[in-house]
């Protein structure tokens, strides 16, 4: 699968979230959709990133528009991290990488002087006919959901 480049129509897919369904893209149709990749559950940037989105869910809605965060973990993992922090949306587990590649988000990265490929933190923003309108790479999680909730927002208007 190639990966898809803004102003593209989104290929279909299908994955697995914390509500036990697979969800596929079609099934979105007539709504907007944020998918923010993040590295990790139970981190801090991480957690404060699904808090945001998690804090500001209602506006997401009332702009047409569904949020789902996809990292690596397992579904398991995945629900313990909703529950705990109250998330209203869905997370997806993509242990295969199948959506991180659809979306080019797997890049090298250094921690602690140790190079490994691993999520680099983007969000994309997909529009109610499928098509990938906006996108937002090396993610700093402060202000990032706002900016993130204007745009949905301008998708309606």
């Amino acid at each position: 699968m190639n990966t898809v480049e803004l102003n593209q129509t989104v290929p279909e897919f299908s994955c697995a979230t914390t509500s036990d369904e697979a969800l596929t893209l079609s099934s979105l149709k007539g709504k907007n959709i944020v998918i923010y990749f993040y590295p990790k559950d139970n981190t801090p940037g991480c957690t404060q990133e699904g808090q945001d989105f998690r804090d500001t869910y209602s506006e997401f809605q009332a702009a047409n528009t569904e949020i789902f965060g996809v990292s690596r973990d397992s579904v398991r993992v995945h629900t313990g991290f909703k529950t705990k922090h109250s998330f209203p949306f869905e997370l997806i587990s993509d242990p295969d990488e199948a959506l991180c590649k659809l979306f080019d988000v797997i890049k090298l990265k250094k921690l602690y002087g140790k190079e490994h490929m691993g999520i680099e933190r983007s969000t994309f923003l997909i529009n109610a006919d499928g098509v990938l309108v906006q996108q937002w790479r090396k993610v700093k999680v402060k202000e990032h959901v706002a900016e993130v909730l204007a745009a949905a927002k301008a998708l309606n208007s």
